[in-house]
């Protein structure tokens, strides 16, 4: 009986090894262990895939900051060549070499600047420079220009005659020739006039000029340094002239403008004894006088140098070769002027007690 029943489960076994239903089942569970297989295979090489891209993206992203870091590098270089050639007064243009070297023997001195003003006759600058001339020193202290510091034309002096030439230019005779003073006081001391505001041709410099044979005429400038709104940024760290930190222009793309040399209010140099002569707010003469002057003015090689950087001029612009832009959208074209006081700007000894 038993031996029956041992056959009969054994063919029960054999019947369901070979019934069709278990052998699909078997096919369709051998066919899912392979797609788990193929899902894990995708799995495993997408992710190696999306372990190598974020490791070129690594690659890249670094490749990229080492091309800005680079760049940055060269641009901070390519500025520090243009600060050390204006600083040498190396930045005229090839097409001005020959000028330049025809004018190296006779730079303009004080003396030349003084002589070019005391031939305007009947101007106010002129009275001064002949009131210097005669009492010297002693001229300070009368209290008819203890107030005054000088002329334009005699606070600041450019290395490079072609650039001054261009920035008397750019200002105009007028205002080379205006004249100086500390306060309101002293604007005050030059003209005096009656209740019915008639100039009074006895006192200031109208009563002063005949009496020094120099007759004065017409309208002259007076520019008041306590009146003026000074810069109010930062200054280059431990520069002894105390060169303004104005941001350089950019291009839309970041870098500078190619050709640029540098901000005009920064060219000009101002001897120590002006340095030290600071209004009563404690401001000096570049970031009141000169400041006031130029402003932002950019400097150039070539006209075409400026005229590419116009989107980033905004308080007018020079080139070296005879380019002038006014202020944004105002061109000053035609040839340039000849024989005014537009020469070298130099120093003279401050005419005020420090306040």
């Amino acid at each position: 009986m038993f031996q029956h029943k041992y056959q009969e489960s054994s063919a029960l076994k054999l019947v369901d090894r070979n019934d069709p239903s278990l052998i699909l089942e078997g096919e369709m569970h051998k066919e899912e262990l392979c797609k788990v297989e193929l899902n894990q295979l995708i799995i495993d090489k997408s992710k190696k895939l999306q372990d190598d891209v974020q490791k070129l993206g690594l690659k890249i992203k670094h490749h990229e900051e080492n091309l800005k870091f680079l760049k940055a590098v060269t641009n901070d270089l390519d500025e520090s060549i243009l600060d050390i050639q204006v600083s040498l007064g190396k930045y005229h243009s090839s097409s001005e070499a020959k000028i330049e070297t025809e004018n190296l023997n006779h730079f303009q001195t004080e003396e030349d600047t003084i002589e070019q003003i005391l031939r305007q006759e009947k101007s106010a600058a002129g009275i001064l420079c002949q009131l210097k001339m005669r009492h010297g020193t002693q001229a300070s202290y009368l209290p008819l220009t203890k107030d005054v510091l000088g002329i334009v034309a005699t606070l600041g002096k450019v290395d490079n005659d072609n650039l001054s030439r261009l920035l008397s230019e750019y200002l105009g005779l007028e205002t080379m020739m205006a004249i100086v003073c500390m306060t309101y006081e002293g604007v005050k001391t030059l003209e005096m006039c009656d209740k019915e505001g008639r100039i009074n041709k006895s006192a200031g410099l109208h009563g002063l000029g005949p009496s020094i044979g120099r007759p004065m005429d017409g309208r002259f400038l007076v520019i008041c340094l306590e009146g003026l709104r000074p810069y109010a940024g930062d200054f280059v760290a431990d520069d002894p002239q105390r060169k303004l930190a104005l941001l350089k222009p950019r291009l839309p793309n970041g870098d500078v403008p190619p050709g640029f040399i540098g901000f005009a209010v920064n060219m000009i140099t101002v001897d120590s004894m002006n340095l030290s002569c600071l209004t009563a707010s404690g401001h000096g003469l570049r970031e009141t006088l000169f400041y006031s002057l130029f402003s932002r003015l950019q400097v150039y090689r070539t006209r075409a140098d400026m005229l590419l950087a116009t989107p980033c001029i905004s308080d007018g612009a020079i080139s070296l070769d005879g380019g002038m832009i006014r202020s944004t959208g105002i061109f000053s074209l035609g040839e340039r002027h000849k024989g005014e006081i537009s020469n070298k700007l130099y120093n003279i000894k401050p005419t005020c007690k420090l306040h």
